[in-house]
């Protein structure tokens, strides 16, 4: 037998691949550059070819899988080089070359990352941190800067209302926009502990974005200390050489300051991002070939229905608002100012035309920006995910009756309400959408078992992984789960493959930091009259899937996502998993009447769970169908890489391969291009 390469050798097989590598995206890049100068001959191509962005990611896909590399991987890597691809033609085409960009904050910042994020494309371009955002609009108006990049809202804590009032001064025109995914992880000096960090430094918005975090830290004795910037925290740090002392920023940070991440994902929620602005002191000429984004500024006399006339002509004109945001007026005492984005730019007749309307109904209007924007695939399109099919099972549609039977449920009631849609990064569940798969073992076993499963579950079709990390099961010698090490393992698998988590909550106090992790909270068939659970989940952001309990009547199941509901909570999803009856050749027995019942009865997605109704692999695909059939807007299903000996419902447990037929036959396997 040979003997096996040393480290140096295989790394330096690596460093030969990689310059291959870099060869080639410069090849492609040469490319690019060619196409971009037909395009700009010929003004009516596109820039961006949506359809063609899509053949190819399919492709790539295939020759990855083909070539024994993971499709999904190699079609995120690709999405960003098609991104890039189309901001170097729009540069191109608009001519910019050594511009000078502002920001606050120091190199490594957020900001720094999202400014050289959105010109990278562009030659030449040279960054000037400055300590405030009005700071960057002073270097934009003094001509030390041609442009100015300012936050202004966070997914986590919201409008950064400052840069409102900025951006009403005269003179500043918006000119794009960046969103930044933002993950907070804890810095500090090499070879620290979080165990002996004593002091935490980050900016305001950053001890908004985790204060979960940072209260658990502060209530164990911790103190922490507002600084100017996240970058300037882990600067700070850097300098001090002190190992009790961390810094909560980004990983650009870490790397810029040579600190270590101590740990990741501190932000209360997990998908947490950054919208920032680009402000010229001159409008632009964009490319009016790509998709555009408008913004505005207006103001209403004081008098009932003044705003809602305002925005009853957007509505009329199905111009589609995407932001709606008040904010005290800087000269007028008690008026208020309204910024709203819509989707459109102003060389759009529709869009000029309904702004121009509404004018009239306002007693100021002001466009701050008609813009590009360059918008992201969804998960199901990237993945080339056949919405409906050949082969898919037929769905029935429930329509709500004028009879429907009164109740006091005021929230969760049909009652001439629209089909509530659930999305779930990027997953919609409910309405028309179609039927959605969620799939994965019933626990979480190990990270091995997980991570196969996440991976089998996307190349199937489905869009949401399911697994158990706390099991509430009938004997206390039953596996329960792996916990929270469990839950951080599933994390890491959906978000690796692209898919949002469930999992089962069991205890109130556990609410918070399991939606820290996951996307979807689960209350089991045994919690569902658990009432303090209940009201405790209608507090969190997190969508959740509400099980029909063992022996629970329609009505107490409806009324307990009353309970949610009535917390705050409106992203509830119903799901059926079988009753029990006298019958014990299954599990239990499903009640697909319940499908029916329900959607008729109320606006909320309703869903099916075969597996936990059938008790028997056999059986699943065909009572999955039947769900679908009857109107179910998605099927939540256990699949498991080796069933025979899974730690909980091998028995019910879909292989892989049956979990890729079952797919198939109800219409959301991926589609491949030929």
């Amino acid at each position: 037998m040979p003997d096996s390469p040393d480290l140096s050798t295989l790394r330096s097989d690596l460093d030969a691949v990689d310059r291959k590598l870099v060869e080639a995206l410069a090849e492609r890049q040469r490319l690019v550059s060619d196409v971009a100068a037909v395009k700009a001959a010929d003004g009516a191509l596109p820039i961006q070819d949506p359809d063609r962005e899509q053949s190819l990611l399919s492709r790539v896909h295939q020759l990855a899988e083909a070539a024994g590399v993971d499709g999904y991987f190699a079609s995120q890597l690709y999405r960003q080089i098609l991104r890039h691809s189309v901001r170097y033609q729009a540069v191109r085409q608009s001519g910019e070359a050594g511009l000078r960009v502002a920001y606050q904050g120091v190199e490594g910042c957020y900001s720094h990352s999202a400014a050289r994020h959105h010109f990278a494309a562009v030659d030449g371009v040279g960054y000037l941190g400055t300590s405030t955002f009005g700071g960057a609009i002073e270097a934009l108006k003094g001509g030390k800067a041609d442009r100015a990049l300012l936050p202004v809202e966070n997914t986590t804590a919201g409008p950064i209302s400052g840069v409102y009032d900025l951006l009403v001064e005269p003179g500043l025109h918006i000119v794009g926009e960046e969103v930044l995914k933002v993950e907070h992880c804890l810095l500090g000096l090499p070879g620290a502990s979080l165990g002996h960090v004593e002091r935490i430094g980050t900016h305001p918005q950053a001890i908004r974005q985790c204060s979960l975090f940072l209260d658990d830290f502060k209530h164990h004795g911790g103190h922490v200390d507002s600084e100017d910037d996240t970058a300037g925290a882990a600067k700070a740090v850097a300098e001090a050489g002190d190992p009790t002392r961390a810094a909560i920023a980004g990983e650009d940070a870490a790397e810029h300051y040579g600190l270590e991440i101590l740990k990741r994902n501190v932000a209360n929620r997990k998908d947490n991002f950054t919208r920032f602005l680009i402000v010229a002191a001159e409008p632009l000429a964009h490319d009016q070939r790509l998709p555009h984004k408008t913004s505005l500024v207006l103001s209403t006399e004081h008098g009932p229905g003044k705003l809602a006339a305002v925005l009853q002509v957007f509505a009329e004109a199905e111009v589609n608002l995407t932001k709606l945001e008040s904010r005290p007026s800087p000269t007028t005492p008690f008026e208020s100012l309204f910024y709203l984005d819509l989707e459109g730019g102003t060389h759009e007749d529709a869009v000029a035309d309904a702004i121009e309307a509404a004018e009239a109904h306002t007693k100021s209007l002001r466009v701050l920006g008609s813009y590009p924007v360059f918008r992201a695939e969804t998960p199901r399109a990237a993945l080339g995910v056949a919405a409906s099919g050949d082969g898919a099972a037929p769905r029935a549609k429930a329509t709500a009756p004028p009879s429907v039977k009164p109740s006091r449920r005021t929230l969760g009631d049909r009652q001439g309400r629209p089909d509530t849609v659930v999305e779930i990064a990027g997953v919609r569940i409910g309405g028309d959408e179609p039927p959605v798969l969620i799939a994965g073992p019933c626990s979480v076993e190990s990270r091995d078992q997980i991570f196969e499963s996440a991976r089998a579950v996307r190349e199937a079709g489905g869009l949401m992984l399911r697994g158990g990390c706390f099991k509430p099961r009938t004997l206390p010698y039953d596996f329960q789960g792996l916990g929270f090490e469990g839950l951080a393992m599933m994390h890491e698998a959906g978000r690796q493959n692209g898919l949002p988590i469930v999992t089962e909550v069991v205890h109130p106090k556990d609410v918070e930091a399991i939606a820290r992790e996951a996307d979807v909270l689960q209350i089991g068939a045994r919690n569902m009259q658990n009432f303090e659970l209940l009201k405790e989940v209608g507090k969190s952001h997190a969508a959740v899937l509400l099980k029909r309990g063992m022996s629970s009547s329609i009505d107490e199941w409806l009324a307990a996502a009353e309970y949610v509901l009535a917390g705050g909570n409106e992203r509830v999803i119903l799901c059926e998993r079988g009753i029990r009856t006298f019958e014990t050749a299954t599990r239990n027995t499903l009640d697909l009447s319940s499908v029916v019942v329900a959607r008729e009865r109320t606006h909320l997605p309703v869903i099916v769970d075969p597996s936990h109704a059938a008790g028997l692999r056999r059986w699943v695909p065909a009572l999955a169908k039947a769900a679908i059939a009857a109107g179910a807007h998605g099927l939540i299903v256990e699949a498991h890489p080796d069933p025979d000996h899974a730690l909980s419902d091998g028995p019910q447990s879909l292989t892989w391969d049956q979990l890729n037929e079952l797919a198939r036959e109800i219409g959301v396997a991926p589609a491949v291009a030929a």
